[in-house]
């Protein structure tokens, strides 16, 4: 069974700093793109980045592009998101799911409120 597990969201000042983590199970973590995705309330899925199984190439949507660092570990089965410079706008649902810009259904997100 596949699993996808988002931590590390919480709430943060204008400008502030957050890094997600992602655990996954129950596929081959390390053959996979993987991406974060995040959900406004009333609105869609919206891709925020994504990166290939190896790292070597990553992918982001424009808004975010500079300020979000998308990262993996492969040992560990655990993809990461470094968010920097946060904006109010930034506030949603990250989630992270099965890959490469085109995605599968998310797992379980956490909640990044970014608020002053």
């Amino acid at each position: 069974e596949v699993q996808l597990v988002a931590t590390g969201g919480g709430l943060v000042q204008p400008g502030g700093s957050l890094r997600l983590s992602c655990a996954a199970s129950g596929f081959a973590f390390s053959a996979a793109g993987m991406s974060w995705v995040r959900q406004r309330p009333g609105k869609g899925f919206e891709l925020v980045a994504s990166i290939l199984p190896s790292g070597a190439a990553t992918h982001y949507e424009e808004s975010v592009k500079g300020r979000f660092t998308i990262s993996r570990d492969n040992a560990k089965n655990t993809l990461y998101l470094q968010l920097t410079n946060l904006k109010p706008e930034d506030s949603a649902m990250y989630s992270c799911a099965n890959g490469w810009i085109m995605y599968d259904r998310p797992g379980q997100g956490t909640q990044v409120t970014v608020s002053s």
